[in-house]
């Protein structure tokens, strides 16, 4: 019999003991934690959804790779391997390492953007909506309409909205916008894939208003998968030759690299072909992340990254990669557990706004279904929400998010089947006691970021 699900493409090696703790024990850390997900300790977790950036198991070629590590200040031969394979992957010029997708953000954003500049994207993700707001700017979303309902299926709701997006341009005037950022997938709107089509169209509207268009390449691979199985004329097409055509739309890209390449630290910058730009992204990687030819890495990180991005395209991991994916909506499907429908590419996103209806916007439903899965059954997750998005820089008032979501995010050759089950499982228990749910409330909080240091308490 042939199976729907596509079994891991590898063997386990290793094992890591996890250790489960009890009711009584969870209700303590959570309380211990100011009801925040991130200030959980990791050995408190039985199962870590909290993020899919850096938590993937590596292989045992990079493993093997980073034996090989030249640790030269300047030089590094493993530097010079990352950028001839980044290079031949998206077909950019330049190439610059950096230790991760903020610091990315960091070295390019403050170029490109200032004080009553905007960058408009199909949807801004927390580092770098914060960083488009550091360098003075602010941040516009231009997701497509139908990604606002959890309901509808559409092949490619993380699409840019082009018609907004020529009204946007027009509206504040092309000599304003900065830039505009494609994030690919689209992790605000639930992981959602973005159509070639819809990436061409983007890139004809920047070029025509000579406005630079910016990649967020974090999840690219998954991005490409989905072009393949989901778009007209690309059924034939390898992922590398999809990914080439993706980038050919952009002039330059910023990557967590954590995150598809498959590696526990590192980022990357791609600049197409303007080399006065790239110059000055040299001069703030040095000034921020070291010199330029380890970027804030050491060499047997830049190996292991060289070899993930080359593992990362493979087709057969991906098709495994976004199975599992496919049967954790599977199995909610039969327990009517609302999510982002279609599930996208490195995460389940459940639809908290229709779980809980109960609990308002600024009582931050996603982050008390959140909290749930921990005290049910120690399974870690965060907030896409309300909580996330934060206050308005300039009124200083809760902004409500265009989503409710708790993110199910699923580290890479991490868990098993058997795992996604209890997730699974836990969410139908919480689901028969959701009516007795309580939001929560914030009593402490940073002004930038502050999902991940905020402390809360429940609303009684």
């Amino acid at each position: 019999m042939k199976s729907k699900y596509y079994a891991e493409p590898f063997r386990i090696k290793m094992v890591e003991p996890i250790k489960i703790l009890t009711a009584e024990e969870r209700l303590e850390k959570i309380k211990e934690a100011h009801y925040n997900l991130f200030y959980l300790d990791s050995e408190d977790v039985y199962i870590d959804l909290l993020s899919d950036s850096g938590t993937g198991a590596m292989s045992t070629a990079q493993w093997a790779g980073m034996m090989v590590g030249d640790e030269a200040y300047s030089g590094s031969r493993n530097y010079k391997r990352l950028v001839r394979t980044a290079q031949d992957i998206f077909g950019y010029k330049y190439i610059q390492p950096v230790h991760q997708g903020r610091a990315a953000e960091k070295v390019v954003l403050p170029i490109i953007l200032g004080p009553g500049k905007y960058a408009i994207s199909n949807m801004h993700f927390d580092t770098t909506r914060a960083h488009v707001e550091i360098a003075g700017a602010r941040a516009i979303d231009c997701v497509v309409p139908e990604a606002l309902d959890t309901e509808v299926y559409s092949p490619f709701k993380g699409n840019m909205d082009t018609v907004k997006l020529r009204q946007l341009i027009e509206e504040y005037g092309p000599e304003n916008i900065g830039v505009i950022i494609m994030t690919i997938t689209n992790n605000s709107a639930g992981g959602q894939p973005v159509s070639m089509s819809n990436l061409r169209e983007t890139s004809e509207i920047a070029e025509e208003y000579n406005i630079p268009l910016l990649i967020d390449a974090a999840r690219f691979a998954e991005n490409a998968y989905f072009i393949k199985n989901r778009e007209e004329g690309y059924q034939d097409k390898s992922i590398r030759e999809i990914v080439l055509e993706m980038f050919s739309y952009g002039k330059m890209f910023t990557m967590s690299s954590k995150k598809d390449a498959i590696v526990n630290i590192g980022g990357l910058i791609g600049i197409k072909d303007d080399e006065k730009l790239y110059e000055e992204v040299k001069a703030r990687t040095i000034s921020f992340e070291g010199f330029i030819s380890y970027g804030g890495l050491a060499g047997r990180d830049l190996e292991a990254l060289a070899i993930g991005l080359e593992e990362g395209i493979e087709y057969d991991y991906l098709k495994y990669r976004i199975g599992q994916m496919e049967y954790l909506a599977a199995r909610l499907d039969e327990a009517n557990i609302p999510y982002q429908a279609p599930v996208g590419g490195h995460a389940v996103f459940i639809d908290a706004k229709k779980l809980l209806p109960h609990i308002p916007y600024y009582e931050f439903p996603g982050h008390a279904l959140a909290v749930e899965l921990y005290k049910e059954a120690g399974i870690r997750s965060c907030d896409i929400g309300s909580f996330m998005i934060g206050n308005d820089p300039d009124t200083g008032e809760q902004i409500q998010s265009q989503f409710e979501f708790t993110r199910l995010a699923i580290p890479r050759r991490v868990y098993t089947q058997s795992h996604l089950d209890v997730v699974a499982d836990t969410l139908i228990a919480i689901k028969e006691r959701a009516d007795s749910i309580s939001g929560y409330r914030i009593i402490w909080e940073p002004k930038i970021l502050r999902h991940f240091t905020a402390k809360l308490e429940p609303v009684k």
